[in-house]
This record gives structure tokens, C-alpha cells and sequence, in this order.
């Protein structure tokens, strides 16, 4: 009886779901409800703004923001009243001023841009400019007593600028000036009314105004001529030196190894705060606690009030990253200007007096530093701490010197199988390698080598080549060379300091930035 009344209960569970689902599929289709409303149609210029951002996020920045329009719309007079006032002379005309002007609501189109890249700090951009737009244009001409108002109408503007944002810096928004120029006339279409009439329909007028606008804007901002547009004062963002620290790293004591088995190898590396240049470094000390380096070091100061001299103590490491053993920072601001002051320095973990890790003894230690300011007639228009070449560390042989070799980057590198570059660098028998970067085309090395030389190497040659690897065990191609230059050293000893790129042998559009120093004791 219990079996027959299972079976039973299952065989009504689905005969009874499936006429369930028969109704409710007929009831889908063919029931109508009747309280559903037609929709409602409406025009777009009776939505109010919020709803049209949301319908139409792609409409141009001026109509979400009037702000934003009136912000152009100002630029754009300012930048256009000394030009009517220059030209207006030339046709017996009183004034020209602007009684409406508005960018309407159709957005500009970018067809393609062209990127130059140059040796300079600037950035060059040819974009391809069209734009058919309904702005609301409005200009009042007086001339010989009388007022006339005209309107533009039907703009179309089709250019192809070159604009140009020099000089580059490194603080918002990056850049100092403006500078647009056309690389040839502008075709500018648009329609005149004066009182009502189209005043373009008169027969020759339309082609006379061409011509004038095309060969006026073409005498004013054809290339190599430019419309430049101040941004910001580049002598306050572009802060020129105003002295020089001299720093001598004495020695350290105490300082707590960082390998596992042996003593640690210290250096110490020395950078301004609000500096991008590369950070200044002293000679490796091998399997020493307590090392004496004797070294000194030039670096140029542009704001003593609000810059710090950085001060970071490495762990050198053969493989791998460098471990930080300890750092301390001096403000400038604290120095007595040409007074030489020896300062014994707590090596801490990082700048935050809160940190209790700070707590911990990490060793000392001891350097001397000299600020020295220029005078005003001493104060040069421009120096550029990256060209300075520090002096040789004491100790170097006489007649001879330390060649620095610094490996910053390479570019549009690719092998065929992975690209996981590093670079290896031969002299005189000598190997080093950088670092690995894994995945890229672009690596960033920044890894600087020296060699301590009896003799200047005039006659001698360095060899760095790329290399990929990979990181997979038991691959077919687990290295493979990615290009190679040899660079000879005659003209590092008679420059001083090269820093150039170079295209790599083998490789189809690869270089590589190779900064090289000879540095001598005198």
C-alpha cells in the first residue's frame, strides 16, 4: 500500500506540473492586461536637463556645464580682442565687439592626430579638426558714426593644427605655454545676416570673404608662425638654481646586516626632495658594518626653504633587489649658509615620528654639508644638474678615473618567443647585468655600474646587448638575444658625459638610453 501511494504521489506531482505549466504558458500569450498605458512621446526640447544628460551622455561638455561654455567663450574673446584691434585700423572701422557668443551644440570631430616626439621638453600634436556647429554669434561693427549688428550663422570650421605645449614641467598641469599653428589655410564656411538678409548671397562677396579670412589667418598662424597662449609663468614652475650643497659621506657605524650569512655591503644614495634627476651614490663597501667612503658630492639647490637633502643606506645585492638598511632626510632650510656642518644621523626605517619601528637601532650615520648660495651676479640662467659630472671618489689612481655606465631604459624591443628583458654589459672582461622586467617592450633598468680605471679608456669599447629569458622550465627557446650596440669611449673621456639612445643591431625598431661618466679626481 505504501509503494502504490508513492508511486501515485508521483505520478500526480507531475501530471499536475505540467498542466501548470500548459495554463500558465496560454495565459502568458493570449491574457492582455488592461491596465497597461501607452507610452508617452515626447520631444527632446521639452525634457529638462538632468533627463537629457542621462538620454545623451556623448553631448558636448558646454551643454551639460554652462560654466564650461562661458570658460571658452571668454578665452576665446580675450584671445580675439587684440587681434580685431591690430586689424580694424586697416578698414576705417571705430570698434568690433562681441553681444553674444556661444558655442551652440554640436560637438567638434577629431578625424586622426599626429604625435611628434622630439629631443626637446615639448610635446607637438597635429590633430585633424572639423567642426560644423551652431553657434550663436553675435557682433557689433561701428564704423563712421554708425552701428551695425551681424550674425554668423551655419559655422563650419576644417583645420588641421599644430599644437604645441612647451615648456614641459613637472608640476599641474605640466606644461607652460601654447602654441598653435596651421600647417596650411583653414577652410572656414559660414553665413553673414545683416538686418534680416543673408548678406553671403550677393554675388562674389561669399568667394572675396573666403580669400580675406583664409590668406589673414594664414599671414597671422601659418607655420612656422604661432598663436601662443601663456599658461603659467614658467620662471615660478621652472625655478632656476640659486646655490650648490656640497656633501661628503664620511662613514657609518653600527649598521645592522641585512644577509643572512655575512656581513652586508653598504652604499649610500643621495637625492633633493622636488627633484626628478637621478640620485647621486657612493662606492660599494663590501662585507663591512662600519665602512669609511671620503666621498663628496655637488648637487644643485633651487628652493633651500622648502627642499631636503635624502639620504637612503642600501644593502647591495648581487641577485635580486637591494635592501634598505636605513634612511634620514636634512632640510636645507636648516643649514647655516656657508658654514660647514658635520652631522652624525640616526638611520630610521622612514620618516613618521609615530612609527615604533623607528625605535629600533639601525646604525649611524656621519656626513659634512656645505651650502653654498650664489650671489645675484653669480646666478646662472640655467644649469642642469644632470650635466654635472661629480668628482672621482678618494682614492682613485693618478691619471686615471671612475667610469659610470647607467642603463635607463630600452623601447619598442620584441622577441620572437618572450619578452623578459635584461641587459648585459661587457668591458674589459668584465660582465654585469641589470635586473629583469618581466612582459614588457619598454623596459625601465635605471642600474648604474663602475668601473675604477688606472688610464682614461680612450681605445677601449663597451659592449650591451639585450637579452629575454624565460621564466618557464624545459622551453625550447629559453633565451634569446633582442639586439646589441658597442659604443666606443673616446668621446666619454673627452666629454665628460654622453647620454644618448642608441639603435640596437639586430633588432627592428629597438633602442636603448645609455647615460655613460668619466669622472676623475681634479
Amino acid at each position: 500500500m505504501g509503494v502504490l501511494s508513492s508511486i501515485l504521489g508521483v505520478f500526480g506531482f507531475g501530471f499536475g506540473t505540467s498542466i501548470g505549466l500548459v495554463i500558465g504558458y496560454f495565459m502568458f500569450i493570449y491574457y492582455l492586461p488592461t491596465d497597461v498605458k501607452d507610452p508617452k512621446i515626447r520631444p527632446l526640447v521639452e525634457e529638462d536637463s538632468k533627463t537629457l544628460q542621462r538620454l545623451l551622455p556623448e553631448i558636448p561638455l558646454w551643454v551639460k556645464n554652462p560654466d564650461f561654455d562661458r570658460a571658452i567663450c571668454t578665452t576665446a574673446k580675450n584671445i580675439a580682442k587684440p587681434i580685431i584691434a591690430e586689424q580694424i585700423p586697416k578698414y576705417k572701422i571705430q570698434s568690433v565687439e562681441f553681444e553674444a557668443l556661444t558655442l551652440g551644440t554640436l560637438p567638434p570631430t577629431f578625424q586622426g592626430m599626429k604625435v611628434y616626439v622630439t629631443d626637446e621638453k615639448e610635446l607637438i600634436m597635429e590633430p585633424s579638426f572639423k567642426w560644423a556647429g551652431n553657434p550663436n554669434i553675435i557682433v557689433a561693427v561701428k564704423a563712421f558714426g554708425l552701428k551695425a549688428t551681424v550674425q554668423v550663422v551655419d559655422l563650419q570650421v576644417f583645420s588641421v593644427p599644430r599644437i604645441t605645449l612647451k615648456p614641459l614641467l613637472n608640476v599641474f598641469p605640466c606644461f607652460a605655454n601654447i602654441y598653435v599653428s596651421l600647417m596650411e589655410k583653414p577652410h572656414v564656411d559660414f553665413g553673414l545676416k545683416l538686418l534680416g538678409a543673408d548678406v553671403m548671397a550677393i554675388p562674389g562677396l561669399y568667394r572675396f570673404v573666403q580669400e580675406q579670412i583664409k590668406d589673414q589667418v594664414a599671414n597671422m598662424y601659418l607655420w612656422p608662425k604661432a598663436l601662443e597662449v601663456q599658461i603659467m609663468d614658467p620662471t615660478q614652475a621652472m625655478k632656476k638654481p640659486v646655490g650648490i650643497l656640497d656633501v661628503k659621506v664620511l662613514r657609518a657605524m653600527k649598521l645592522k646586516k641585512k644577509d643572512f650569512l655575512g656581513k652586508s655591503d653598504p652604499y649610500v644614495k643621495l637625492k633633493l626632495t622636488e627633484e626628478k634627476l637621478s640620485t647621486k651614490k657612493t662606492t660599494v663597501k663590501h662585507s663591512n658594518l662600519n665602512p669609511e667612503w671620503n666621498e663628496e658630492f655637488s648637487l644643485v639647490v633651487k628652493d633651500p626653504n622648502t627642499q631636503a637633502l635624502e639620504i637612503n643606506v642600501y644593502d647591495w645585492e648581487q641577485v635580486g633587489s637591494h635592501d634598505k638598511m636605513g634612511m634620514n632626510v636634512v632640510p636645507l632650510k636648516d643649514l647655516t649658509p656657508e658654514e660647514p656642518k658635520v652631522l652624525t644621523l640616526d638611520l630610521l626605517k622612514n620618516m613618521d615620528p609615530n612609527d615604533p619601528q623607528n625605535e629600533k637601532s639601525r646604525g649611524q650615520l656621519v656626513v659634512e654639508v656645505l651650502y653654498k648660495p650664489f650671489k645675484v651676479d653669480e646666478i646662472p640662467n640655467d644649469i642642469d644638474d644632470s650635466n654635472m659630472v661629480q668628482k672621482a671618489p678618494e682614492g682613485t689612481p693618478a691619471g686615471g678615473g671612475l667610469l659610470v655606465v647607467i642603463l635607463h631604459e630600452a623601447e619598442d624591443i620584441e622577441g620572437k618567443y618572450h619578452t623578459n628583458p635584461h641587459a648585459r654589459l661587457l668591458f674589459r672582461g668584465e660582465e654585469r647585468k641589470t635586473k629583469r622586467v618581466k612582459k614588457s617592450r619598454d623596459p625601465r633598468w635605471e642600474d648604474e655600474f663602475q668601473f675604477m680605471l688606472d688610464e682614461p679608456p680612450t681605445n677601449d669599447k663597451i659592449h650591451v646587448e639585450v637579452f629575454s629569458t624565460s621564466s618557464r622550465i624545459g622551453l625550447l627557446h629559453p633565451k634569446e638575444s633582442l639586439g646589441y650596440v658597442t659604443i666606443n669611449l673616446a668621446d666619454v673621456v673627452s666629454n665628460r658625459r654622453i647620454n644618448e639612445k642608441y639603435h640596437l643591431i639586430d633588432s627592428k625598431n629597438g633602442r636603448i638610453q645609455i647615460e655613460m661618466q668619466w669622472r676623475t679626481s681634479s
